[in-house]
């Protein structure tokens, strides 16, 4: 959620011609990432989890190519703080997905 935050916060500067375009797609993309979470974490079965954690990571490394891209136009000067919030959260959600699927190993046992 923080993520999302910040990236509407950055986004807001960017020029004017970029709002339906790369500011739409990084706010997306932002959103996406913790409401996949939370729909799959809805859903109550580990492998329905999976699935949705499985796009909101996606989701993630899109954004993460949408801050390069906005980065390399000179949108952004400095994306390290976003880029490190994005490197925790792929390993955080990486992390779970490990857990369950070694869980679901566990089940199949």
């Amino acid at each position: 959620m923080e993520l999302v935050k910040e990236i509407y916060r950055v986004t807001r500067y960017f020029p004017r011609e970029e709002i339906y375009g790369l500011v739409s797609q990084m706010r997306r993309a932002a959103v996406s990432i913790p409401s996949n979470i939370s729909e799959g974490a809805a859903r109550g079965g580990d492998r329905e989890f999976i699935q949705f954690l499985i796009i909101a990571r996606g989701s993630l490394s899109e954004l993460e190519t949408q801050l390069l891209i906005s980065n390399d136009l000179g949108y952004m000067r400095d994306v390290s703080d976003i880029q490190e919030r994005i490197d925790k959260l792929f390993s955080l959600i990486g992390g779970l997905l490990r857990s369950l699927r070694e869980r679901g190993k566990t089940k199949d046992a």
